[in-house]
């Protein structure tokens, strides 16, 4: 029994030992980064910036590989169906991951297919309007839109985008009644607000902060629970005296199901330790975003909880799956 329990222990201390020799190890050459998204827009953009940060850290390049198309679905699977070793990870957002599952057939399960290691960036929305709306904040606009109903539109990058149903969102927490008006992406969205075609849209910081200060566009409130560094004196929707609107733009680091436990360590490690550091901060800061990070265990938890709230988003606009 005595040589049982010894043939045991030692057992155990070898596998933690493999493990640990494992998570040291790795990686022990280039690691593949999939983009679901064209070069260019925010997802890249991010992508780039922890690509080159955390292969410093990690003492290996992370080859950014762009896998653009169908909303996402063609860089996420391509991810999903990788060999579980930690060389190929997603850089995955809210759009392929949680909205996309729910309006259109995918070929992966976000839940099933993936092993969470954490997010990386966390960026809120901002409301914006056309100057000549007379509305100049929240409380403005839902008073103009109900004396109004259904007179006054928003603009989206299309139907069951991001951006819609943020608006989506706003109509159902204010109980009031807005127009959607849907055009081919977010850029032509914006720019059908600033010449007046439309007159409100939800946008990201970034996208919207150049127009925001030529005064070509108002900034009346932003999702989430605080204020941006880029627009100090734009106040929150809670701010405003509308709560239910703390919801964003968010971007995560994940595995194929079935990785390593210990290279799935190592990642999320590594990833903490650079969130910390401020020229990473401020880098991503720039873009319109702030780093955010967790356990894989928790971040797995809180993707569960955005496939919840933006389930019901859906159902409410009467948005059905393609």
């Amino acid at each position: 029994m005595h040589r049982l329990l010894c043939l045991l222990a030692g057992s155990l201390l070898l596998a933690a030992a493999t493990a640990t020799v494992a998570q040291q190890s790795y990686p022990s050459r280039p690691v593949r980064v999939v983009v679901s998204w064209a070069p260019g827009g925010a997802s890249d953009l991010i992508a780039r910036v922890v690509g080159q940060k955390l292969g410093e850290q990690l003492g290996q390049q992370l080859i950014i590989d762009n896998r653009a198309g169908a909303s996402g679905a063609i860089g996420t699977e391509l991810a999903a169906k990788s060999a579980p070793d930690g060389y190929t990870v997603l850089f995955g957002g809210v759009t392929e991951l949680v909205l996309n599952p729910q309006l259109v057939k995918v070929p992966y399960d976000a839940v099933r297919d993936f092993a969470a290691v954490s997010p990386l960036a966390f960026g809120y929305y901002v409301l914006v309007v056309h100057p000549s709306l007379p509305a100049k904040s929240v409380k403005d606009l839902v008073t103009l839109a109900k004396a109004r109903p259904g007179e006054i539109n928003y603009a989206s990058g299309g139907s069951g985008s991001n951006l819609a149903l943020v608006a989506e969102l706003f109509k159902t927490t204010a109980r009031i009644n807005l127009t959607h008006i849907p055009y081919k992406g977010g850029g032509p969205a914006a720019m059908a607000v600033i010449s007046g075609e439309s007159q409100a849209m939800f946008s990201t910081i970034a996208s919207s902060l150049p127009f925001v200060n030529s005064n070509r566009l108002v900034a009346l409130a932003l999702t989430g629970q605080k204020r941006s560094s880029l627009l100090p004196k734009v106040p929150t929707f809670a701010e405003s005296g509308l709560s239910g609107m703390d919801v964003g733009l968010w971007f995560a680091l994940l595995t194929p199901a079935g990785t390593p436990r210990e290279v799935i360590a190592r990642l999320n490690a590594e990833v903490v330790k650079l969130a910390a550091t401020p020229d990473y901060r401020t880098q991503i800061e720039k873009l319109g975003f702030e780093p955010f990070t967790s356990s894989p265990e928790k971040f797995s938890a809180f993707m569960k909880a955005e496939l919840g709230t933006w389930g019901k988003v859906i159902k409410a606009a009467g948005i059905k799956p393609d």
